[in-house]
């Protein structure tokens, strides 16, 4: 896998590539800077923005990580952006044409599938019902399931509500008013903005996205013993200190160990992470550095055993 590159094909962009596009108006969800943006092919898109804008190298880096393990997610492409017709309220900086360019931005391509809601509950699942999910009916495997928790307790995924989980319908046959019968699903994380640092009651993005600091000397496990991750609820969250099986355990690890040096490198490099500023004029961390932390921490989950 090219960790730098990410998935490339229909859609995809090179990383810091220059892409021009015409703001239109739109609402997104989120209080992250955002906007959206035409193509010239009148492909519309959604752009993430700015400097201090934490999300958006926290999104490319987990992103990038869980596609490259298998898990899938959207894909978030670091560019460089110049948008005809951004109000000045976005804070952009100004061309001679009238344009406006942001340095550091993320385009969003979502994964391929087509979401399922139920319009009782609302959109997304809740991480206790990956718990529901039964294997001898052709669901994921325990071994899969647990390692996706704690995947997300690697990366202290804090901000882990209903609605920033996807379940897809992948299945391109299934009509689009009969997604209940669709015989291919994937359950995916959807949102990872607030990752990279460490878990927060009130998913302060300062300590909970691309925080060095905080996500170095934060451990895996709450408890290794009894193999119960360390993963502190925050209000909105529907994942709390979840217990790993060994299966998990072992599946992850065995993942995360055909990572080389290069590809862990390379993860903070497309992510831009040795251009993210710190707090109070502090370095956020250069992208070694990063990696160091990330070695560490797949170290603790190797030496655990999950009996």
């Amino acid at each position: 896998m090219n960790v730098q590159l990410g998935p490339q094909g229909a859609g995809s962009f090179a990383p810091n590539a220059t892409v021009t596009c015409s703001y239109y108006q739109e609402t997104f969800a989120g209080t992250t800077p955002k906007f959206g943006c035409a193509l010239p092919d009148a492909n519309r898109i959604k752009v993430r923005y700015g400097r201090d804008n934490n999300e958006i190298f926290a999104g490319v880096a987990a992103t990038r990580l869980l596609w490259a393990l298998g898990f899938g997610a959207d894909v978030l492409y670091p560019v460089h952006v110049i948008c005809h017709g951004c109000p000045n309220a976005l804070e952009g900086d100004r061309t001679a044409d009238g344009s406006t360019g942001f340095e550091y931005a993320a385009i969003e391509r979502k994964m391929r599938g087509r979401e399922m809601d139920a319009p009782s509950v609302g959109a997304g699942w809740a991480w206790s019902e990956l718990d529901l999910v039964e294997q001898r009916a052709g669901g994921a495997p325990l071994a899969h399931r647990d390692a996706l928790k704690l995947l997300a307790v690697m990366l202290q995924h804090t901000d882990n509500k209903a609605e920033q989980q996807k379940l897809l319908c992948v299945d391109e046959e299934t009509p689009k008013h009969e997604l209940g019968k669709c015989p291919a699903t994937f359950m995916m994380i959807h949102d990872l903005g607030l990752t990279f640092g460490t878990a927060t009651l009130t998913n302060n993005a300062d300590r909970s996205s691309a925080n060095l600091r905080e996500w170095s000397r934060t451990p895996i496990w709450k408890d290794e013993a009894h193999c119960i991750g360390n993963l502190p609820p925050s209000q909105s969250g529907t994942l709390n200190n979840p217990f790993i099986s060994e299966a998990g355990r072992s599946f992850l690890s065995d993942l995360l160990a055909q990572l080389t040096d290069t590809q862990i490198q390379d993860l903070f490099l497309a992510a831009r992470f040795g251009e993210k500023p710190g707090l109070n004029g502090e370095s956020g961390g250069g992208v070694t550095e990063w990696a160091t932390a990330f070695k560490g921490k797949r170290e603790e989950i190797a030496a655990a055993r999950c009996f």
